[in-house]
This record gives structure tokens, sequence and C-alpha cells, in this order.
């Protein structure tokens, strides 16, 4: 029911958008990681070279920094002017990182340079971000560079002195790459990480809202089906209660005769029904919406609910405040008839509806001061088949009521009264179904 045929395509729509926005998150990443790589080989560059007295081209290796800086900033403003990130995109930025690294690499000391560790950084983070072959690739590449860079890199002129421990130079380099490697690798591939994990996560949600979904239109059909099936019957039991008002037998029987009419009202609220079912599976019955205000609509839905329930008190307040216009909306108006009947159900004595507008949400209140809703149906709240009822497939008013809330846009929110009883909060964006200006620019 209410465009539910649409919903099985909604996890193949939205996933990619999921994908999408993890990779522009971990594109971040990598930029951030990128300003830390260009601080640490300024400095880096800047002790070797005057703290320990190692000739290095500084200034091949100042402009290769400017060509990743500028690179850096490419990558940031990519990421922020467009929604998709490829997994393509990912693997290229690594590998300019892999060749930047390279590069500087060759320029001090190649192979022997104790910083020649940082690759296996970049293929961690490869692993974490890219697709399976393309961290093989990455392993690859990096293997292949390490082996030039062995194979044609002139020695770094510093001694290995591995007897001395930590006063070598050289182990005191390692140590660096060591604590680099290991404090980067703990910071970012906790933040990407967490990134995927709220990847899944989303996609878990929209697996499961398919699945409901799918509910809801199998639902549909089944009641679509009844509702065909009771029209002739209910039709029939409309001709025959309509013949016997008309027999002198209940004519001249005033007690006959006023629960004849109290049938043919039941009878009445049994059609309007079937033919709601009807319209809400996208097969109207010679009704269309119209046009009406959010306070007409609401004011009019109160009035019937309250006409055919019996409510022995029922409070509304409509604190809407400028009303807008709007097309009748059964889908809505059904959703707020399963509230309703619901607290109702667990509060036969006073029941409260309240409407307001909270900036550009219209909000429904229902409160009751029935038992309140057990823990086990709060922490699993709007599932199918959670009835404090008994009743043996019951459970889906709620269930409904938070997929239509959803299919417009809005949520649907329950919680206990302290002082007993329960409060089912539906909000709705105003863009779903108001005519008329928002809240924002109503005057």
């Amino acid at each position: 029911m209410l465009q539910t045929t649409k919903t099985p395509s909604a996890l193949s729509t939205l996933a990619p958008g999921l994908e999408d926005a993890t990779g522009r998150k971990n594109m971040h990443q990598l930029v951030q990681l990128r300003w830390i790589a260009v601080i640490g080989q300024i400095v880096t560059i800047l002790v070797v070279h005057f703290g320990f007295g190692i000739a290095l081209p500084l200034g091949t290796m100042f402009t290769l920094l400017g060509c990743l800086i500028v690179f850096n900033i490419a990558s940031l403003l990519r990421a922020k002017m467009f929604q998709d990130v490829s997994n393509g995109e990912l693997f290229f930025a690594l590998l300019v990182d892999v060749g930047m690294l390279t590069t500087q690499l060759y320029l001090s000391g190649g192979a022997t340079n104790p910083f020649a560790f940082l690759y296996l950084l970049q293929v961690t983070l490869g692993a974490m971000l890219l697709q399976a072959w393309s961290t093989w690739t990455m392993v690859a590449i990096t293997a292949a560079c390490f082996a030039g860079l062995a194979r044609f890199g002139a020695p770094l002129s510093l001694p290995i002195d591995h007897d001395q421990g930590l006063n070598s130079p050289y182990i005191q380099g390692m140590l660096i790459c060591f604590m680099l490697n290991a404090a980067l690798l703990v910071v970012f591939i906790t933040r990407i990480g967490r990134n995927l994990r709220e990847r899944d996560s989303r996609l878990a949600d929209l697996r499961q809202r398919a699945a409901e979904e799918e509910h809801i239109v199998r639902i549909g059909l089944l009641a679509s089906g009844a509702a065909h099936e009771l029209g002739t019957p209910l039709a029939t039991l409309a001709v025959i209660l309509g013949d016997w008002r008309h027999m002198p037998h209940f004519t001249n029987d005033p007690e006959l005769l006023q629960e004849i009419d109290e049938m043919q009202t039941q009878l009445l609220r049994c059609k309007a029904i079937v033919s709601n079912t009807l319209l809400s599976a996208g097969e109207a019955r010679g009704e269309f919406s119209v046009k009406t205000t959010i306070c007409s609509f609401l004011d009019d839905l109160v009035e019937e609910w309250r006409a055919t329930r019996p409510v022995y008190a029922f409070a509304y307040s409509n604190a809407f405040g400028h009303d807008l216009p709007m097309a009748s909306d059964l889908a809505l108006k059904q959703m707020v008839y399963n509230v309703l009947d619901n607290a109702l159900d667990a509060s036969p004595r006073w029941i409260q509806l309240q409407a307001n507008r909270e900036a550009d949400a219209l909000t429904l209140t229902v409160t009751d001061e029935g038992p309140g809703f057990a823990p086990a149906m709060l922490a699993h709240f709007g599932k199918p088949f959670q009835s404090s009822k008994g009743r043996t497939g019951g459970g889906l008013g709620l269930f409904l009521v938070l997929n239509v809330a959803r299919t417009l846009g809005g949520n649907v929110t329950a919680f206990n009264r302290v002082e007993g009883g329960a409060v089912v909060k539906i909000t709705l964006p105003l863009a779903t179904f108001a005519m008329g200006k928002t809240a924002s620019n109503a005057g």
C-alpha cells in the first residue's frame, strides 16, 4: 500500500549513495593523511640536511612537495564538489602517494633510507579502502618500487652502525619510521574502519526497511483481495436491511427499527473501510482527493473517528496555527486512525490528540492512560508482529503507521509516561503534503 510497489528497488537505488558517501569520507581521510605527510617530510628533510649534515637536493625535493600540496588541494576540492568517489579515484590517489614517496626516497638514499618502510602504510590503506584487485595491484607496485630503489637508488651516506643500538642514526630513523607508521595506522585505520562500519549499518537499515516494506506489499495485496471479496456480501446485506426497513413487522416495532438503523450505520462503516482499503491499494472506487486545509483535514478526521468509535472521553487540541492548503490524504488519515484505535484499545476511558507545528513539520501526539508499552515493544517499536494484545498475527498497526510515515518523509516515536500511559508522536514534513508555503515562509 501507498506506493510500496517501488520499495524492492529502494536498496539498489540508495546503496550506491551510501558507497559514494563512504568513499568521499575516506578520500577526506587520505587528504588529511597527505597534509601530515607534507609536514613530516618538510621537518625530516630539514633535520637530515641541517641537523645530520647529509646533503640533500633541497630544490628538487621541495618542488615535489609543492606538487603534492597542489594535488592535495585538488583532491579536497574534488571531494567537496562531487558526491561520488569511486574505487578508481581512491586507487589513483594512493598511487600518487606511492609515486611521491618513491621519488623522495630515490633522492634521499633509495632503499637504504629508513623511511622506505612507509610503503607498508600505503599497502595497509589500500587493503582497507580498495577492492581486492586494486589492493593486490598496490602490493605489486610498492614491491616493484622498493626493488627499483634498491637497484637504482644511490645509498644514503649514513653509517648503519647496528652495534651502537639507539645511538645509531640509522636505528633512530627506523624507530621514528616505526612510530610514525604505528601512530598513523592507529589513527586513520580507526577512522576508516568507523566509516566502513557506518556504511554497513546504513546498508543493514536499508535492507531491513526493504524487507519491512515488502511485508506491506503483501499485506496490501491480501487486503485488496479481501476487500473485493467483501464487496458483494456487504452490498447484499445493504439491500436486505433496506427491505427490512419497509416491512410492517419492523416499522411497527421501534426497538427493531432502531437496531436496523444501527446495523445500517455499521454496514456503511464496513463499506467505507472496504473503499478505503481499495483506495490505499490504488483502486479508487469513485472517491478522489479533494482540496482542503490541514486544520480542516484534522478536524474532520477527528469528528469522523469520534462518531464511529465508542470513546468515553476524547481530548482534541489543534494548535497548528496558520493554516495551509493540502490535498486530503487517505493514507495519512488511516495512519492517524490506526494510532487512535490502538490508544483506545489500551485506554477506553480517555485518550488525547494534539496537533502542533514544529518548524516545517506537522506533529500529531496521541496520549493515553493505559498500561503503556512493554520494554520489549519499545525496543522493537514499529517491527511487524510486535503486539501487546496477544492476538496471533497482530502487531501490524504500528508497523504500518511507521512505514506510512517513512513514505511521507516523517517518523514515529513512542515512549511511556511517568504518570502512566503511553505517548505516540508522529512527525511529518509539511513539504510532503502541504500545497502552500511551509512553516518557515508562512506569514
